[in-house]
């Protein structure tokens, strides 16, 4: 069966303009075809959309709890950057509208890795891989 190439990403928010607000601070277009006083979708690449969606309205597409994201990680979102300086102004964007961080970078050679913590609770990591020509 073949599967369609984009993703989107569907997430409980306590106020969805805040949510809305911090996106858009990381840089982020929302599409307006999906976004109402319920929801909002964020465009974070031409096949990676985040649905932010009001505990009510998600709960109309998930008969479980919503994930206390105080008390526990539901998931861990990651997302790939261009270079280590895309994925360092991510998390100075993050931080600066409200975010938070979990942990220092992280230089695995291989791999550069940071993230932040979305006002919601949400948890991103942010990785750049590295190539021949980063060395």
């Amino acid at each position: 069966m073949p599967v369609s190439a984009q993703l989107f990403i569907t997430l409980p928010v306590a106020d969805v303009p805040r949510a809305l607000a911090f996106w858009g601070a990381l840089g982020f277009g929302n599409d307006p075809r999906f976004t109402d006083d319920t929801a909002a979708c964020v465009v974070i690449s031409e096949h990676i959309q985040v649905m932010l969606l009001t505990h009510g309205k998600f709960r109309e597409f998930s008969p479980k709890d919503v994930c206390d994201t105080s008390k526990a990680l539901e998931v861990l979102h990651s997302l790939s950057c261009e270079s280590r300086a895309a994925v360092d102004d991510l998390v100075r964007k993050a931080v600066a509208a409200g975010g938070t961080t979990i942990e220092e970078a992280q230089d695995y050679g291989f791999m550069y890795h940071h993230g932040f913590v979305d006002p919601d609770g949400h948890c991103w990591g942010l990785n750049h891989f590295a190539t021949i020509s980063d060395a």
